[in-house]
């Protein structure tokens, strides 16, 4: 992957976030990834996908669920630069983030 794709969220701004933010917007970047057909852009949205993975990762608050959340980055790791090793679908991956941007959007 290159460099940090997104510098203002990585300084700090993403752990402002609650984890439901936070997934929802991962979610949009899969979306993205598995819907565009230019192969490049499909490829950069899935790259910003995982840093914010990793910033979720990251995050002190998201202690509690590391497990899942590192799980959930292994997954979507091998669905778009792996051997797909789980089985991944575009419609399982939105079966996954989708509900956390629901959840983040009735929240506000």
């Amino acid at each position: 992957m290159s460099g940090a794709q997104h510098p203002e969220l990585a300084s700090g701004r993403w752990s402002q976030l609650t984890l439901l933010e936070q997934l929802g917007n991962v979610g949009s970047e899969v979306e993205r990834a598995v819907r565009w057909k230019d192969v490049d852009a499909s490829r950069k949205a899935a790259e910003r996908a995982l840093e914010l993975m990793d910033l979720t990762l990251d995050d002190l608050k998201n202690r509690s669920r590391l497990k899942e959340i590192a799980r959930a980055r292994e997954v979507l790791a091998d669905y778009f630069f792996g051997g797909n090793g789980y089985l991944s679908t575009p419609a399982s991956l939105s079966g996954y983030f989708f509900p956390f941007a629901l959840a983040a959007r009735a929240g506000r």
